[in-house]
C-alpha cells in the first residue's frame, strides 16, 4: 500500500525517455498516486502519459499551484494527504520545490507535521554546477535577472563581487528567445578574464555543455535561441 506522503516528483528536462532520466521507483509510485498539486495541468497531464501511456489521467485529481497561487489557498490543497492519502507534486521541469512554487506547499506540509519525499531525478542546476568545473561548496542560484538595465547591471555587479570576494559561483536562467542576446551582454559588461559556462539542452539529444573565458565567447559563434539553457559565472 502507498505510503501517505507528499512525493516530490522530478520531471525530465528535455524530450529524452523518462527511463533515461528517472529511476523505476519514480515511475512506480506515479502509477500509484491518484491526487497531484502541479505547476501547469497541461504539462503534467504530457509529463505522466509520457511516463505510462497507460495511466488514466482523467481518474486523477489535478490542483494547479503556480507563482500566482495566493498563498491563503495553500494549505487546502494537502486535504488528501491529511486524510491519509498520497499526493504528487510536479514542476514543469526539474525538481519540484527547487527554484519552484511547490516549495510553499513543502512549507505547508512541514508546519503540519506530515511527511515529505523528495525522488531523484535531474535538476539543470546541480547537473550544470557539476559539469562547470565551478565551486560546488559555495553556490547561488539568481533565477532570471531584472529586465531593467540599471537593475540587471546592478546585479551582474554583485554577483562578480560575491564571486570574487567568497568563491562562490553564480546560476542564472532567461528566457529561451533571449539566451543570445544574454551572453552578448555578458561579454560587453564583465571582464574577458571571468569564466561563463554555458549548459544547454541538459540530458538533451543536443546536450553542449561548455566552460571558457568571457574573452573566448566573445569570439566564440554559437546559437542558444529558444533551447533551454543555464548559465554559470566564476572566475
Amino acid at each position: 500500500m502507498l505510503e501517505a506522503a507528499l512525493y516530490l516528483f522530478p520531471v525530465g528536462l528535455s524530450d529524452s525517455a523518462m527511463t533515461e532520466v528517472l529511476p523505476q521507483v519514480n515511475i512506480d509510485l506515479l502509477r500509484q498516486v491518484r491526487h497531484f498539486v502541479v505547476e501547469n495541468l497541461r504539462s503534467a497531464r504530457r509529463f505522466l502519459k509520457k511516463v505510462d501511456r497507460n495511466i488514466d489521467i482523467d481518474s486523477l485529481t489535478f490542483t494547479e499551484l503556480s507563482e500566482h497561487t495566493p498563498a491563503s489557498e495553500i494549505p487546502a490543497m494537502l486535504a488528501p494527504l491529511e486524510r491519509g492519502e498520497a499526493i504528487g507534486v510536479i514542476s514543469e521541469a526539474g525538481c519540484p520545490a527547487v527554484a519552484d512554487p511547490g516549495a510553499d506547499l513543502v512549507a505547508a506540509a512541514q508546519r503540519r507535521g506530515l511527511k515529505v519525499i523528495p525522488l531523484v531525478g535531474p535538476s539543470s542546476i546541480l547537473l550544470s554546477l557539476m559539469a562547470s568545473g565551478f565551486n560546488g561548496q559555495s553556490f547561488a542560484f539568481e533565477g532570471y535577472l531584472p529586465i531593467d538595465d540599471s537593475a540587471r547591471t546592478k546585479r551582474l555587479k554583485e554577483m562578480q563581487q560575491r564571486i570574487l570576494r567568497e568563491r562562490q559561483t553564480q546560476i542564472f536562467i532567461e528566457t529561451p528567445y533571449r539566451n543570445n542576446r544574454l551572453l552578448a551582454e555578458l561579454c560587453q559588461r564583465l571582464p574577458g578574464n571571468m569564466l561563463l559556462c554555458v549548459a544547454s539542452d541538459i540530458t538533451g539529444p543536443k546536450q553542449s555543455i561548455i566552460t571558457r573565458q568571457l574573452s573566448a565567447w566573445a569570439k566564440a559563434t554559437y546559437d542558444y535561441n529558444k533551447i533551454p539553457t543555464i548559465f554559470l559565472l566564476f572566475s
